[in-house]
């Protein structure tokens, strides 16, 4: 049920964002620089267009706005994209990102991570995969620009949910660098540091990177979080055009935050089940039983680099050129203590029915002592992927033309052992115990599934956008994309040598895209958008769902998308409402890899909102809020349902103020979010209750090129729950969002 008071909440910041927009209109033009931002996402090859111009919805944050968040993760910087439901509890790697309406239990099936415009990896998901897992936060990124929907079937990655494209700082003609130091309540030490300037005549560099260590914001007792990355990004700029380069080194990991029981003593937001009593572990995996010795303190991570660059060339004859092209190499492994049922009492599954020994310690536990399963999970994940995107375009009077060809190569190499289940004492970083049977049984207490795996997929895509200018405040555009997409894929289950399933795939898909945009003034227009979309299917989509692979059906996602928007951007704010509406047919949910896949068809409708003003009394306000209907239209059991892990409504407002006090600049800002009710489930007997969270935080700059800045996440230390289970919903466990944190910077920019 929508809480009174939340209802209120988010109904008063709309209001407030309307009625700031008003009066913005009624003063004069005077920010030509906000009228002239640019941005790439949505367009040919990352040709470029006015973000007013633009027939489709784009947030854009920029390095600045990236600092007042203060993410976490690179998928907790998502929240602040309208229509984006993040739960990015699971630490650094492993978020869920769901998009407005589209349906999903777990990953984020529906995001593709861009940088520099080229996918970092074509698959959006993988099992134990996502693609902000393999991409960090740092100050080498000067702005993020975030696409729901609009064009993104047709251009690059031909993803229909949502684009992100990170962008790269670069050099310039006059030398700049920035250091920065800092450190956290729960023992962060990271150092970040970034240089460019210009190596000769029109040739500029920057270079960047950090190093950080920590024992994680859940304590797990040793140095947890482990993690450096360096970049460099060089452009050759030219009479004609441009010339660029970068490659991004990183080598990166954290724990594997899961699922804990709700409404235990001692087990809150800052519980985890990894410690220095349980990250080592034996396993004993395959047919024969082998054993396996595995460090669940490994986490989840990537070690690997991503690499790419593009051209850009204007002929005299017209035509523009745009060539960007991307090699992602490395390792995403998970290891993590994954709950398998519900807490009980000892003295319920202890052989002699009263106590039980650990077996780090010896010490012997009570019959009442609180004991769980977990499974120690293993999956070693060695990835590669190439993506290439040329586009050519030309104006010719009222009509501009753009052609274009994407490929892309996609492998993926998994090992895995899941299950290697025993149970555990219940306390943070709680020792396996002897004395329970099924614990000394080589099999373990619940399932396991073993794999080895590979697989290779390839796609080849042409497409083009056409737009006119019908009239001189009336602008037409479509876009086609014919795409090819093979796979082949090979599953050895067992851990045998036999290959237990085959896959050899190859369909064609025509994606299309009808948009108009109409200006009301230089600063304000309307638009309207359909597109229709598919999500192929990769590795994993065939292992989950085999059996219907292999009575013909294709596995494809198809989506077909409305959107309806209003856009403003003055002098003291912009405003951007877009209304939608929705249908993914044929979506597969699998609750645990080896059980059936349940298909689906899902529809929603709902509205945007995305807004900031800045007045020049240094009050500034950011504000984005979503309300959305999901329904399950098509379930062989859960029609007319909500779709799971989809929120009917969402708020975020950021408040800052810009004040000078005793000869300092500062700024004291905070972010106020909160979310409705969730399904945990398709079923909607899960209730993950809805909750509100308070940031706050205070930028000093004491004097020139010095920076100080306090955060504190989480104030109230809100006890709020992004997931329950997704293996099984009825069992009573659940994620938390992360306990409240304080962290403190000190930069030196010149």
């Amino acid at each position: 049920m929508i809480k009174t008071n939340s209802l209120s909440l988010i109904a008063a910041a709309i209001t407030l964002a309307l009625s700031a927009s008003a009066q913005a209109e009624q003063q004069p033009n005077n920010n030509k620089e906000k009228v002239e931002t640019i941005i790439v996402s949505g367009t040919p090859g990352g040709a470029g267009i006015r973000k007013i111009d633009a027939s489709f919805a784009v947030t854009n944050i920029d390095a600045v706005q990236i600092d007042k968040l203060a993410p976490k993760s690179t998928a907790d910087l998502l929240k602040a994209v309208p229509g984006i439901w993040v739960e990015s509890s699971g630490g650094e790697s492993g978020a869920n990102v769901f998009v407005r309406g589209f349906p999903g239990g777990g990953d984020a099936p529906f995001l593709t991570v861009n940088l520099q415009g080229s996918p970092i990896y074509p698959a959006p998901t993988l099992s134990f995969l996502e693609n902000t897992s393999i991409f960090r936060l740092d100050e080498t990124i000067s702005m993020m620009e975030g696409l729901r929907g609009g064009p993104n079937p047709v251009v690059s990655n031909g993803q229909p949910g949502l684009t992100t494209n990170f962008q790269l700082k670069r050099g310039q003609a006059d030398t700049e660098g920035t250091f920065k130091y800092t450190t956290t309540d729960y023992g962060l030490n990271r150092i970040d540091g970034v240089l460019s300037g210009e190596i000769s005549n029109d040739l500029y560099y920057m270079v960047g990177g950090y190093i950080k260590r920590s024992s994680g914001i859940r304590d797990a007792g040793f140095t947890s979080e482990k993690g450096h990355q360096f970049t460099i990004n060089l452009t050759k700029e030219f009479a004609d055009g441009e010339f660029n380069l970068y490659t991004r080194q990183t080598d990166d990991r954290g724990a594997w935050y899961l699922p804990t029981p709700l409404n235990v003593e001692g087990v809150d937001a800052g519980f985890t089940q990894l410690g220095t009593n349980n990250r080592k572990a034996i396993i004993y995996v395959g047919d024969e039983n082998a054993p396996m010795s595995v460090d669940m303190g490994d986490g989840r991570g990537w070690k690997g680099h991503v690499s790419g660059g593009s051209l850009k060339v204007e002929f005299k004859n017209g035509w523009q050129l745009n060539e960007r092209f991307s090699l992602t190499q490395g390792d995403a492994n998970t290891l993590g203590l994954v709950p398998a049922g519900s807490a009980m009492r000892l003295s319920e599954v202890a052989d002699n029915g009263e106590t039980a020994t650990g077996s780090v310690t010896g010490d012997e536990y009570a019959g009442d002592t609180m004991v769980q399963q977990y499974g120690r999970w293993v999956v070693l994940k060695d990835i590669e992927a190439f993506t290439n995107d040329l586009a050519l375009s030309k104006t010719f009077g009222d009509w501009s033309s753009a052609f274009g060809i994407y490929t892309a190569t996609t492998s993926a190499k998994d090992w895995w052992s899941l299950g290697n289940t025993a149970y555990h004492v219940l306390e943070q970083g709680g020792e396996a115990l002897n004395g329970i049977a099924c614990n000394s049984d080589v099999a373990g207490c619940a399932f396991n599934y073993d794999i080895n795996s590979s697989g290779d997929a390839t796609t080849w895509a042409i497409y083009t956008t056409q737009s006119y200018q019908a009239t001189e405040a009336l602008k037409l555009d479509l876009g086609l994309r014919s795409e090819q997409h093979e796979v082949e894929y090979s599953v050895d289950e067992g851990l045998d040598g036999a290959i237990t399933k085959a896959v050899d795939y190859d369909e064609r898909k025509t994606s299309w895209t009808l948009g108009a945009d109409y200006s009301l003034s230089l600063d304000s227009g309307v638009f309207v958008r359909m597109n229709k979309g598919y999500k192929m299917p990769y590795f994993d989509d065939f292992r989950d769902n085999y059996s219907t692979y292999e009575s013909g059906e294709s596995l494809i996602k198809e989506v077909t998308q409305a959107e309806l928007g209003y856009k403003y951007m003055g002098e003291t704010g912009d405003l951007f409402v877009t209304l939608f509406t929705n249908e993914v047919k044929g979506d597969t949910f699998v609750r645990r890899p080896g059980v059936p896949a349940e298909i689906l068809t899902n529809e929603a409708t709902g509205v945007e909102l995305d807004y900031s003003y800045n007045h020049e009394s240094g009050l500034s306000v950011n504000l984005n809020a979503t309300w959305q209907d999901t329904e399950i239209t098509e379930s062989p059991t859960n029609e007319g349902n909500k779709a799971q892990r989809q929120p009917d409504w969402m708020l975020r407002i950021t408040p800052s103020y810009d004040f000078e006090m005793s000869g300092m600049y500062a700024t004291l800002y905070g972010t106020l979010s909160a979310v409705d009710d969730r399904f945990g489930d398709n079923e909607n007997t899960v209730v993950l209750e809805g909750y509100e969270k308070l940031d706050i935080g205070l930028i000093v700059e004491p004097t020139e090129g010095v920076k100080l800045q306090l955060a504190v996440d989480n104030l109230t230390d809100k006890q709020g729950i992004t997931e329950g289970d997704p293996r099984n919903p009825d069992s009573p466990n659940g994620r938390y969002i992360m306990p409240r944190s304080v962290k403190f910077s000190v930069a030196y920019a010149f």
